[in-house]
């Protein structure tokens, strides 16, 4: 990918994420207008690219989205929405494990619902808050926890190896900026829906969710499933950075229509 805005927020690996020098609020010098303009263009490639990728149906496209609380992840997910076709793309959830999910290990309710060749997937959350709120809250110990990079590492290896591409974006946000946007969910009738009382008891475990996300980017983003670490306080830096970051990979994996029908050749319908 050449884009330079890419290589700025992408985790090398072998590299610590880094959280700390990097700032959420950075707009790399865009305008606000220009960038909501770019964004369009950007997600109207996409209907071209992930229509190939349907027809060449041998690879899918998976999208992993962490974030703390009220950080736009589902804006985000509405933002990339603009360009896909909703019959090729599966959004997924997860909050904490329940029912036969308790009974498993973490990363089975992960795989039942990963892409299928062809599709692109995107996950709000995803395994690692088994490294993250987990760890943070103390629900495993330690000596539990701090296996499971390898486990990620691994079951990511084995996705890629079976021809699912992999994205990881990470929207970092400021404490100062959450606070206005949960301030809003309160203030606001229409979106009390989205606020629980849970969400301040997150926020004032900030520090160690952030070591928890700095541990869990440098650990885990691989030449195969790479980190980016998108900047979060402005909505509309995310959403171009995100936009940049879906159409570069898809051109990056360059799917193609399947070669010509032979034994259709001539056929006529009547």
């Amino acid at each position: 990918m050449a884009d330079d805005v890419l290589k700025k927020v992408l985790v090398e690996p072998g590299d610590k994420a880094g959280l700390a020098k990097r700032s959420p609020t950075e707009d790399f010098g865009w305008d606000k207008e220009s960038a909501k303009a770019e964004t369009i263009k950007l997600l109207a490639k996409v209907d071209a690219l992930q229509t190939r990728l349907a027809a060449e149906r041998s690879r899918g496209l998976l999208f992993v989205i962490q974030a703390m609380d009220a950080a736009g992840k589902d804006g985000t997910i509405r933002s990339m929405h603009a360009g896909l076709n909703p019959a090729g793309v599966h959004v997924h959830g997860f909050k904490a494990p329940a029912g036969r999910e308790t009974g498993m290990d973490f990363l089975w309710r992960i795989h039942e619902v990963c892409p299928a060749r062809g599709e692109i997937g995107i996950f709000n959350r995803s395994h690692y808050e088994d490294v993250l709120v987990v760890r943070v809250k103390n629900f495993v110990p330690r000596s539990v926890w701090s296996k499971r990079y390898e486990h990620i590492r691994n079951f990511e290896k084995l996705l890629a190896a079976e021809g699912t591409r992999i994205v990881k974006v990470h929207l970092q946000i400021s404490k100062e900026e959450q606070r206005l946007r949960l301030q809003d969910r309160i203030d606001d009738p229409t979106e009390q829906w989205k606020f629980r009382l849970g969400d301040l008891d997150d926020r004032k475990l900030w520090p160690q969710f952030m070591r928890a996300y700095e541990d869990a980017i440098t650990e885990t983003s691989t030449a195969y499933a790479p980190w980016y670490i998108v900047p979060g306080d402005r909505k509309w830096v995310r959403n171009l950075v995100v936009a940049r970051l879906l159409v570069a990979t898809l051109e990056d994996m360059n799917p193609q229509f399947p070669p010509p029908d032979e034994s259709l050749k001539g056929l006529q319908v009547v």
